[in-house]
């Protein structure tokens, strides 16, 4: 669509009681939004802007957004190379989301919630237990901790489920079980986060 046309869907969703613009994987479509949001803003849009991402980004990309994107929420995935390059294609997904992450803080800083409960800036992290260990949480865990922030807000996600042919995958044909989550949580304690989500983790409860 033209930039005009999304530049009227977003102001018709903030008019309409929306909480924010959730952008949803729109790495590709960066300077089109750029155009959109110029339009909008110019007509009345006030409500945070969401870069909902996989994690793996350029820098040089995310500068054009600085000052511009309120809420950043990428994925980790995965922290090593083998894992990365076998399920992704993507061999240096770590050092791309490790240089993102970082300059998405740097640009707005942990996450600020209003009396609401309604985020409004900041850097939200989402991060998927896989079976077999394969994403690395506890990996994962330390480096948000001790280079990003102890109070990086983190979603520890528990719904991994095998579709299709991750079925004749022997690391990832299963979903994970309760003390898989229960260790998942548990390291991200240990390394000194402080502000998880853990509101999925009851569908666990009978999965021993």
């Amino acid at each position: 669509m033209e930039a005009k046309d999304l530049a009227t869907i977003m102001i018709k969703l903030a008019r309409s009681g929306c909480h924010n613009i959730n952008l949803v994987t729109p790495t590709h479509v960066v300077p089109q939004i750029l155009e959109a949001l110029l339009l909008a803003v110019e007509n009345g849009l006030n409500i945070p802007i969401v870069y909902n991402s996989s994690g793996y980004e350029r820098v040089e990309t995310l500068k054009l957004l600085s000052g511009i994107i309120d809420i950043y929420m990428p994925d980790f995935k995965f922290w090593d190379q083998k894992w990365a390059d076998r399920y992704c294609h993507a061999p240096d997904y770590r050092e791309m989301a490790v240089g993102a992450l970082k300059e998405m803080h740097d640009q707005v800083g942990d996450l600020e919630i209003n009396k609401n409960g309604i985020a409004e800036r900041g850097l939200l992290v989402r991060h998927l237990v896989m079976p077999h260990g394969i994403a690395s949480t506890k990996d994962v865990m330390e480096f948000l901790s001790h280079e990003i922030s102890t109070n990086t807000y983190v979603n520890v996600m528990d719904q991994y489920r095998p579709c299709g042919t991750a079925y004749q995958d022997e690391y990832i044909n299963h979903r994970i079980l309760a003390k898989d989550y229960a260790m998942a949580l548990e390291w991200a304690k240990n390394a000194g986060l402080k502000r998880l989500d853990q509101r999925q983790g009851l569908r666990l409860l009978f999965r021993i």
